[in-house]
């Protein structure tokens, strides 16, 4: 099969190095060796920068030019010659200059290039200088012995390096037909000093010459293909740039030659090497070394070897085209592979996930098993799920899940564990009922399988797009299938079943009582009670948290079994710098709290305070999340909403006993107390309240505004404001005006409009909130601009009966 063109910069590379070759080659006809040196500026730079669009046509003529200076090497590397010969070979590069240029369509046209055309056509080679080639014959055959001898018997560096160069000049000359003579073969002699401790000029001039030799012919070739040579050039791959350049060009000279091919690889660390020189800075090094790789890469070991060291190419196209052994044999490396993520990207990109998914849809059982090994090993990065799910496997894993053939029972657990995989993408959902039958094989299968299972179903169910899924479980019975793990003895299965629970429970709405039942949800306290795991305790009360606020049966058994306590004890563990699990756990338990201290309850309310709910709620306002900030916010709103009917009530009952100082609320106008009659400003709630207002996140605006509002009801307005006003809080409130949702605005505007029908704060504040109530009376939300008209009456912008809004 022939080879497959080169890709543009690569034949630019070698036509760069044929060019130089050349020139060198013919600098005893110094007018032809000018016009070589011109190639290099003047075209090979023009083809780099403006390469056509129509490449095709345009590689041809520049694989032809190749050619031709091929065979303008030969000719100039074989004196004698004659001048007719050396006019021919100029005509002949001047005839392929201009196929590049009708190739190019032009692009590669211009003064300079014509010139050059036309000075390869007129060339005229003067006949002293090729007479003078001719003449020089001799002399360099005589002088080649002595030169020969005096490499072969070394000496100290200074004239082992003398004498190579000696012998360079002759060789790269092109003066000499053959490199025998009586007392030895010139490629084993210098073989030999790139073998010894020479110095790295010397081994550059070496591995240079014996490039030179090559080009000669099979014979020099067939000399180097000796496991020896080769693994002398190939240590020189490990030295510096130049010597690496040389000894990586040398081996794509020699990789033509079957016994190189089959003995190269086996060369310990050659491959890496070339992997190494494949990925480096160097353009030339690179080029040859794929050569080289190329001609490596028929050999399925010389494959593996390449894949270990990062160049993945040829496996996988063994994957693709190989034998069937072949195919399993790539496949089983791939799944022992220790692959890093750029690997498992590098081989999704080649095309690997589709082709071993091939593999495991119509190999036998052998087949199949590495199969599923390797895609276990690629299934760590996401891109390669997706290729994974859109390859269409889902069905086949799903297929042999349910098999009972004796023969592919080894094969669940893989099959499993991928789909555990697959479903963290919801490109799973595509499948609609994947989850139902997953679900099905659950009580049927192994210890691994179930967990594999449920992994993929913790995965599917909580997708944000798998609402239909989770109530398609729901309807078919899911929840009473997953109950019986709460008991589980293995922790790892009892945990992952109680998070597809938890994401179930999402979507259970009123029936989640009824569906769970009081038995279930003393067992899910009695967890949180003993459990040791924090990932068990946070799951287990974020499926509590789930159970409907205004469920009273729900709210009865959560009291009864005393978990408010406990809730109180799971706060008081609140770091400044918690754990995603942690936060999770806290934002449950805030939520559940909000059960707890519904403004219609005042007994729930007070047995709440009096196990110290509201300083764990006012915590969460500094160290929570802006969920848990946001279900703290309306815990405490609720119970402030309380605090004026419970002063009245003591105020009515104690009428003639006067009231000390200590404790006396300055909002209240009363004896207030945390506990008693649940007040913000006993907590110390009012400052983390606004400075929950003053943070990047938006999400708690909504419930620290209603919190903040509870203190600007009539009876105490004025108090309450000062108290805002104090902690900073008009700033705040004026600040969601601009970047607060539509209802946190309009809880921000009343209570702008109350508190700007004081004067006092109407001169602090007035000027700082006019720009932003303009632009929402001009851009805002229509339902917020009566409210905004009332403010900027107040502030004297607008007359309080206009008609503007």
């Amino acid at each position: 099969m022939a080879d497959d063109p080169l890709p543009l910069s690569d034949l630019l590379s070698s036509l760069s190095a044929s060019a130089s070759a050349a020139s060198s080659l013919s600098r005893h006809i110094p007018s032809l060796s000018n016009l070589l040196d011109r190639l290099h500026p003047t075209l090979l730079r023009r083809l780099a920068e403006t390469p056509p669009s129509d490449l095709p046509p345009f590689i041809v003529s520049l694989s032809s030019f190749q050619s031709e200076l091929a065979r303008a090497e030969s000719l100039l590397k074989s004196p004698p010659f004659t001048p007719t010969a050396v006019e021919a070979l100029a005509r002949g590069l001047g005839r392929c200059l201009g196929l590049i240029v009708v190739a190019s369509d032009g692009a590669c046209g211009g003064a300079d290039v014509g010139a050059l055309h036309r000075g390869f056509m007129e060339f005229r080679a003067p006949d002293e200088s090729v007479a003078a080639v001719a003449a020089d014959v001799e002399a360099v055959r005589l002088d080649f012995s002595d030169v020969f001898v005096r490499v072969k018997n070394g000496g100290d560096e200074e004239d082992v390096g003398e004498a190579l160069s000696d012998l360079e000049s002759l060789i790269v000359g092109g003066s000499i037909e053959r490199y025998r003579v009586t007392d030895g073969d010139v490629v084993a002699v210098l073989l030999g000093q790139l073998g010894s401790s020479c110095t790295p000029e010397n081994r550059i001039r070496i591995v240079s010459m014996l490039r030179s030799l090559v080009w000669e012919g099979a014979e020099n070739k067939e000399r180097m293909a000796d496991v020896g040579a080769l693994s002398s050039i190939v240590r020189s791959l490990s030295r510096d740039a130049e010597e690496r350049r040389e000894a990586v060009g040398l081996l794509m000279d020699l990789s033509d030659v079957p016994k190189v091919r089959q003995r190269i690889g086996r060369i310990q660390g050659c491959i890496l090497m070339l992997v190494a020189l494949l990925n480096g800075d160097d353009e030339r090094a690179s080029c040859d070394a794929r050569k080289v790789l190329k001609a490596l890469s028929g050999n399925a070991q010389n494959a593996l070897h390449m894949a270990e060291a990062g160049y993945f190419v040829p496996l996988v196209k063994f994957l693709k085209e190989g034998s069937d052994m072949n195919k399993i044999l790539m496949a089983t490396a791939i799944s022992r592979m220790d692959l890093t993520d750029q690997s498992r990207a590098t081989l999704g990109d080649e095309g690997a996930i589709e082709y071993i998914v091939k593999i495991f849809i119509s190999g036998k059982l052998e087949a199949k098993l590495s199969a599923l090994g390797a895609l276990q090993n690629l299934m760590s990065l996401a891109e390669n799920i997706h290729r994974l799910v859109k390859s269409g496997i889902i069905a086949p894993l799903l297929q042999l899940l349910f098999s009972v053939t004796s023969v592919l029972m080894t094969l669940r657990e893989p099959a499993s564990a991928i789909l555990a995989s697959i479903a963290q993408s919801e490109l799973i959902l595509i499948n609609k009922d994947v989850a139902l039958q997953m679900l099905s094989l659950i009580g049927l299968s192994s210890p691994v399988i179930q967990l594999h299972l449920l992994r993929a179903l913790k995965s599917i169910t909580g997708h944000p797009a798998a609402t239909k899924v989770r109530t398609k479980i729901k309807g078919h019975g899911g929840v009473q299938l997953l109950l019986p793990f709460l008991l589980e003895r293995n922790d790892e299965i009892r945990i992952i079943a109680m998070n597809v629970l938890y994401n179930l429970s999402k979507e259970l709405g009123g029936e989640f009582v009824e569906q769970i039942g009081e038995t279930h949800i003393n067992i899910i306290i009695d967890i949180i009670l003993r459990s040791t795991s924090e990932d068990e305790r946070a799951v287990s009360v974020g499926i509590l948290s789930n159970l409907p606020v205004n469920d009273k049966k729900a709210t009865d058994i959560l009291r009864k079994s005393h978990l408010l306590p406990l809730l109180v004890s799971l706060l008081a563990t609140t770091s400044a710098t918690p754990s995603p699990t942690e936060k999770w756990l806290h934002e449950s338990v805030a939520s559940i709290l909000i059960r707890f201290t519904v403004s219609s309850d005042k007994k729930l309310q007070r047995i709440s305070a009096e196990l110290g709910v509201i300083p764990s709620l006012v915590k969460l306002l500094s160290v929570g999340s802006s969920i848990a900030k946001s279900r703290a916010a309306t815990s405490l709103a609720q119970l402030s909403q309380n605090t004026i009917s419970l002063n009245k009530r003591k105020t009515a009952k104690w009428m003639c006993v006067p009231s000390p100082a200590e404790g006396f609320c300055e909002v209240h106008n009363n004896k207030c107390s945390v506990k008693g009659s649940f007040c913000l400003i006993k907590a110390g709630a009012v400052p983390p309240l606004v400075q929950a207002l003053e943070g990047k996140e938006r999400e708690a605006d909504e419930a620290v505004l209603d919190a903040l509002s509870t203190l600007v009801q009539d009876e105490i307005c004025e108090n309450g404001i000062g108290a805002i006003a104090k902690a900073s809080g008009v700033q705040a409130i004026i600040r969601v005006l601009e970047v607060g949702s539509v209802k946190a605005q309009e809880t921000a505007v009343w209570m702008l409009e109350m508190i700007f029908r004081i004067e006092a704060h109407r001169q602090q504040f007035g000027d700082s909130a006019q720009v932003v109530l303009i632009d929402l009376a001009q851009k805002g939300d229509p339902c917020l601009k009566p409210t905004v008209a009332k403010i900027l009456a107040h502030l004297q912008l607008l007359q309080m009966q206009s008609s503007y809004f």
